[in-house]
Parts: structure tokens; sequence; C-alpha cells
């Protein structure tokens, strides 16, 4: 709660009774204890913490045991595929396919299950995401696209323990890697979830962001936003804020991106695992020109467990998903930069907080091996944001104009994914 390894996903807000709180989450958004909070409660937010631990080899063994494949970089899975949902309204809605929503909208509409936990924009602060339960297809639409600054799902986990009936559960990898750790636990707090889904995870953004990219366009007042979105229109979409105004400011996707190391938050640049390792089912945009090119979402789909793999099976099946499987090779070309960012930046810069003295989160496991080119490549991106989050920093960018910066960091993409893209499994010890 003190350390920059807090990843916000609300699991010690939830099970604390009202005696922790999320204070600020206009700015730090931190947990804040409040009350007295007793041994047990205690002890329960502890187990369930991902900030300070988690051991992916026993968590993998004990959730994945007879996955028939493994990658370092993908985790445990049955199949790979790049897909999209035939419902029209879903795809063009999902900041991808639409694949996670047209399951969740499945499930419900074969009774598999009665809501599921997601994440929405807030409707009383309407530049806030906030977690809910959606118990209808309405609800799973409002909940679609991601969301790219700080959210805590977890916080939910009060309602989801209370509800009737039985959940599916989507989050990303924190908040995942949480309610896994309740599950080994036997907690009762998730009895209700059979199933979880999640998008992959880069990084996740303060709610500074808003602030910052409202201040470019000469807006200083974020209490004047109406609605937010951070992949509206035609995928890959456009960062676009609804004033009440009526002043609509939208940024292309790829552009708005350039906001990631004025406002990444901290303990994202820790965590390893970028395609939500611990679901049934998890998916991300599929980066390659065959499918960008077609200016239509196309997900790349990992089906982990033999429950979420049949739930694929049988919406190919009955039409409402297509679905072509992939290689491993091709998977991790297509995703190259992501995996270099996690499972090699993420391990460097753990290092480099370690030899600072500073906490660091324990994984079970180590990437080793790699070249000094990649830990001098690391220092330098290190540094930048160091120097990016600076006020002068971000007082300067907000000067420019942000189409212009977001087409540099569009090209600096290009170049980064170029020079990773001949990563493989063999590279690592």
């Amino acid at each position: 709660m003190r350390s920059e390894l807090c990843t916000r996903c609300g699991s010690c807000v939830g099970l604390s009774g009202g005696s922790i709180v999320f204070h600020d989450r206009e700015g730090r958004y931190l947990p804040r204890q409040i009350a007295d909070v007793d041994d047990a409660t205690a002890a329960r937010a502890w187990t369930a913490c991902p900030g300070k631990e988690f051991n992916f080899p026993f968590y993998r063994n004990h959730f994945y045991p007879d996955a028939p494949h493994f990658h370092e970089y993908i985790g445990s899975y049955q199949e790979l595929m790049i897909g999209h949902s035939t419902d029209e309204e879903v795809r063009r809605n999902g900041a991808s396919g639409g694949i996670i929503s047209a399951i969740l909208i499945y499930l419900l509409e074969t009774h598999r299950i009665d809501g599921a936990v997601t994440l929405r924009m807030s409707h009383s602060k309407p530049w806030l995401s906030e977690p809910f339960i959606a118990t209808t297809r309405a609800d799973i639409l409002e909940a679609a696209q991601s969301k790219y600054t700080i959210s805590s799902v977890n916080e939910l986990l009060p309602q989801i323990a209370a509800f009737d009936g039985v959940l599916a559960y989507v989050g990303i990898s924190p908040q995942v890697q949480s309610i896994r750790k309740l599950q080994h636990a036997g907690d009762p707090s998730v009895k209700n979830i059979k199933y979880i889904f999640g998008p992959f995870y880069g990084n996740t953004l303060y709610f500074s962001s808003i602030r910052s990219f409202l201040r470019t366009y000469g807006e200083r007042d974020y209490h004047n936003i109406s609605k937010l979105y951070f992949r509206y229109g035609e995928w890959p979409g456009n960062m676009r804020i609804e004033m009440k105004s009526g002043r609509v400011i939208e940024l292309k996707k790829f552009h708005a991106n350039y906001l990631i190391p004025f406002h990444v938050l901290q303990n994202s640049l820790y965590c390893t695992d970028f395609t939500n390792e611990y679901t049934d089912i998890s998916g991300g945009d599929a980066w390659a020109p065959v499918y960008e090119e077609r200016g239509r979402g196309f997900s790349m789909i990992v089906s982990r467990t033999p429950q979420g793999q049949a739930i694929i099976d049988e919406m190919i099946k009955e039409g409402n998903l297509v679905a072509n499987a992939i290689t491993e090779e091709e998977a991790i070309k297509m995703h190259s930069h992501g995996y270099d960012f996690k499972k090699r930046g993420s391990f460097i810069r753990i290092t480099f907080r370690r030899m600072t003295g500073k906490a660091v989160p324990d994984w079970g496991y180590r990437i080793k091996g790699f070249p000094v080119s990649r830990w001098l490549m690391e220092a330098m991106i290190s540094s930048m944001f160091v120097l990016l989050r600076t006020r002068l920093a971000r007082w300067s960018v907000e000067q420019m104009n942000p189409v212009f910066v977001g087409k540099m960091f569009e090209k600096a993409r290009t170049l980064w994914k170029k020079s990773t893209n001949k990563i493989k499994r063999k590279e690592l010890v």
C-alpha cells in the first residue's frame, strides 16, 4: 500500500469490510487504511495481494496441470487462434475482435452464467472506470473496449461473494492473479466465479494522463467530461473525449499512446504477465499487417483450460465466432514488442530496482541471459521513463501538437517492433 509495488487490484479494499478504501482516484489511487483491521482479515488481504509475489510455476502447476502446451512468453495453453465475433455489433464495440464480449454474451444467453464481473465507465463520474456485475447483453456491450487508466475490479469482492448465481470474471493480469490466489486458498469471496477471462496487459496509466491530454487541447476541468472512450470507432479506434459543452476531442489510438511514458503506473513496469496467463481464455489485438490493413478488429485468442477451449469450439460450431489456428512462432512474432517489454524488460527493470535496495516482486522464476545490448537498451528506456515522468517533461509535451507527438511515438513503436520480431525461445536461458 505504501510502495510502488501496489497494483491497485482492489482485493485488500474488497476484503477489508470498509477498513481500507481507495484514496484520491484522480491522483495516486492508493489504498488507505482508515480503521483497524483484524488479524484474520489482514491475513486474507496479504494472501490475495499480487503486488509482492505470485509464484508462476506453482500456480501454473496447480491450475493447468495437464495443459498440452507451454511457452515461457505465452504460458500454458490449449490452442492459439486468430478470430472475431460474427455479431457485427459486438465486433464493432470491442477493442479488437470482440472476443471476450462475445463469450460473455454467449455464456449469459445459454444460461452458463448469471452475471459477469467486468468494467465500465462510471455513470456519475464518466472520467473514471468502475467495476460492476453485468447481467444483460446491454451491460456487457457497455463494458466493451479497453480502459487504459487505473481500475480496481477486486474491490467488488463483497458483491461477488453475495451474488446469487454463477459468475464469469474479467480482469487484467494482476487482478486475475489475485483471484487465483484466493481460489487456491479456498476463500469464500470467490466461490461464485466459474470462468476467468481477460485481455493482454501492457501497462496502466494514472488519471493524470487524462488531465494532461485535456490540457493539450486547452481544456482545464475534467469534471466537464461527459463521455470518455479509449478505443472509439473503426479499429484500432481513437481516444475520444466528449465534453459537456458539446466539444469532441479525438486522437488516433496509436498516436494517443504517446501518453504512456509520461503517466505509466510504476508497478506495471515490473509485471511480467503480458498474455494474462492465468485465465481460461485471454485475448488481444492481432498485430500483423495482414490484419491491420483490413481496418477491422481481429483478436489473438489463447485458450488455456479444457473448459475454455470447449467454449471456443462450441461457439465456432454454432457460428458465433470465426477463428483459425496459428502457430506458436506466429503468435510470438505478432506481439514481439510486448513480450520483449514484459518478459525481458521487466526482469531487467526488477534487477535495476533491486540494485537500489528497494523491495521487488517475487514471481517464482527468472528469465536471464540477455545480451549486453538489451541491458543498455533497457537502461535507456528506464532513464526515459524517469525523465518523462517529471513535471517539466509533462508540461513541455502539453505545449506540443498531439498529432505530431503521436506520429513520432508511432514511428518509434514501429522501429521497436522490427527490432524485436526475431525473438525466439531458444534465445532464453
